[in-house]
């Protein structure tokens, strides 16, 4: 539990002095002279006065051999603006009227100073073992801009379903992300939940699995400046280390496990390390069920990076260490999916959904495998069951109006439509893939490319307007190489087969292929560009030559893109008065060019656009 917070004050913040009436013959030292204590402006503080009082001192000002400047602060009270007390940069608020007088003795103001000190002391302290402990706050986890935008979201979501003995990791890592957006008070209150149910579910194991917990108490309370408090949970932690011989942290298998979790709901880059974080745990304790399914979580999850040993034999010993887990049976039967064995995972998944038909994580992987499959009805269903308890998700959003999407291009690429020409059918579901994808951009989903995929479902209704919009919104996002170059070439082919601007379509592939990451979409633009450069009727557009020296550039003809960039030079300078363009240009390419120089070039007639 935390301790409560009423019954210690925090040592961070001012003490506030009793308001006490001077008696007619105040406390005056008969001790030798101190050294004068200056005010503002090097004067003198027996000369100051409070505002609003009458110039002459009062028979108490004249008696006292130490005084301190005072100037009246909000509502009624009374600062100190003692220079020696500055190390804070606090001041000494005095519950008094602007009227009362108050005498400060040289005393006094030592006594104080030696407070402050002691204060800053304790704050400076507290830093560096701080940053010894192992919790959310030392694993560099990310920063208030980086968090994810649906973590908080997901993370309750996995306190509600997950079985009782993980649900203290997520508490913690909600604790944190509460901290995170300044909620520090509610960030306690989730330490508490998982401090509670640590004692309760792991009793034998209580202190080494609330190490995690106590060191994010000290960080929350430092933050909040409640030293004292922060202090406590460092002596609980440091307590329970010096059983191991080490002050404030240790090496067990526990606490990686913890990371590992952590970690894994995190996703993206932390998943690398999470495994590593599992499988240094399991060097310990190598049949544990908990770190064996973290590990074949986190080898799913970096599937398309080489593996020392197959996800699939991993998932399938976890499954046999934790038969009850679900998820892990979803996770296997997409893995088998991938691996062209469909037949032998829907089983799998089948099983899942009746024996977990309300978690969510159950729900969204199934809804993926029968997207996958193609069973579309079937995965809009999944997904919108996961929605109920995740109405906040754009994830799902998104996902729903993709399914939408794929039901259009399904029913355009059937006999049926080509026949009868089902448009009212079509723009229904149109309508609904719309729909659906402005609410996954409204719940601020992180996905550029979910902008691109709106604009081209607009662009089909003509409302080219509004779908210019999100191309710009697109491009105006914090993009990887990989969706910058995917969002050229959706752009591209908007220019090209809506806006019927095909220099502009053909300006965006070679953005897109300038950029060095290698991917399917890059290979797509090469082989757009190298179809429109065999067409006559571009030969005299704007950089022809340069964008031929590209396109052969990146199919590793140095020669030839050479050769390409210095005719793009003739061309730039075939009116030059000195002739250097001759240099660069053979001479019938020359007078071809003059005599086409005033010429609109234009395009030639787009392709037809794909049904996608």
């Amino acid at each position: 539990m935390a301790p409560s917070q009423s019954s210690k004050r925090p040592s961070g913040s001012p003490r506030r002095a009793p308001a006490r009436a001077l008696s007619s013959t105040p406390r005056v030292r008969a001790a030798a002279p101190q050294p004068e204590i200056r005010g503002p402006e090097g004067k003198s503080t027996r000369d100051c006065r409070l505002p609003g009082r009458p110039a002459e001192p009062s028979h108490h000002e004249a008696k006292a051999n130490r005084t301190m400047e005072h100037t009246c602060g909000p509502r009624g009270y009374v600062q100190c603006v003692c220079p020696q007390f500055s190390v804070l940069h606090s001041h000494i608020a005095l519950e008094m009227s602007p009227s009362t007088e108050f005498l400060w003795t040289h005393d006094t103001l030592e006594f104080m100073r030696l407070k402050v000190s002691t204060s800053e002391i304790t704050k400076n302290s507290l830093e560096k073992i701080l940053l010894q402990l192992k919790c959310h706050f030392t694993w560099n986890l990310f920063n208030e801009e980086s968090v994810s935008y649906d973590l908080e979201d997901r993370v309750g979501n996995q306190i509600e379903f997950l079985n009782t003995e993980f649900k203290a990791t997520m508490y913690n890592l909600l604790a944190y992300i509460k901290h995170l957006d300044g909620q520090n008070e509610t960030a306690l209150e989730c330490l508490q939940q998982a401090e509670e149910l640590i004692q309760r579910e792991h009793a034998d194991q209580a202190e080494i699995r609330s190490l995690v917990t106590w060191g994010n108490y000290a960080w929350v309370y430092y933050h909040m400046g409640k030293f004292s408090e922060a202090q406590d949970y460092v002596d609980k932690v440091k307590q329970t280390c010096e059983k191991f011989s080490n002050p404030y942290s240790i090496e067990c298998p526990e606490l990686d496990g913890e990371e590992g979790w952590t970690r894994l709901k995190c996703g993206g880059k932390h998943n690398e390390r999470a495994k590593v974080c599992f499988e240094k745990a399991l060097e310990e304790k190598p049949n544990n069920p908990e770190f064996s399914s973290g590990l074949a979580i986190a080898m799913y999850c970096l599937d398309e990076k080489p593996q020392t040993q197959s996800p699939v034999d991993t998932l399938k010993q976890a499954i046999e260490l934790s038969p009850d887990s679900q998820y892990l049976k979803v996770l296997l039967a997409l893995k088998l999916q991938k691996m062209n064995r469909e037949a032998e995972g829907e089983p799998l998944v089948e099983e899942a959904l009746e024996k977990a038909p309300s978690q969510t994580d159950v729900l969204r992987s199934a809804a993926k495998f029968y997207k996958t499959k193609g069973d579309l009805d079937k995965a809009i269903e999944l997904f919108l069951r996961a929605l109920e308890s995740m109405p906040n998700n754009g994830y799902l959003y998104h996902q729903i109006g993709c399914c939408y999407r794929k039901k259009i291009m399904q029913m355009q690429n059937t006999e049926e439509y080509v026949a009868n020409g089902n448009r009212e059918k079509i723009e229904e579901l149109r309508e609904c893939a719309v729909d659906y994808l402005k609410k996954a951009l409204e719940k601020e989903l992180n996905y550029p490319l979910a902008y691109a995929e709106l604009a081209e479902l607009l662009a089909q209704r003509g409302q080219y307007r509004e779908a210019e919009e999100c191309y710009q919104r697109a491009f105006s996002k914090e993009l990887t190489d990989t969706e910058r170059q995917q969002l050229h070439q959706c752009y591209g082919n908007f220019q090209e087969y809506h806006m019927k601007s095909e220099d502009t379509g053909v300006q965006h592939d070679l953005e897109g292929l300038q950029i060095s990451k290698k991917s399917a979409e890059k290979e797509k633009m090469k082989c757009q560009l190298q179809n429109t450069a065999g067409d006559q009727l571009l030969f005299n557009t704007a950089n022809y030559w340069y964008h031929q020296g590209l396109i052969h550039k990146e199919n590793g003809d140095v020669l030839q893109a050479v050769e390409c960039y210095e005719k793009e030079l003739g061309c730039l300078l075939r009116n030059a008065p000195s002739g250097i363009g001759s240099l660069f240009l053979p001479a019938l390419e020359l007078e071809e060019g003059s005599e086409e120089m005033g010429q609109s070039t234009h395009r030639s007639t787009p392709r037809e656009p794909s049904n996608t």
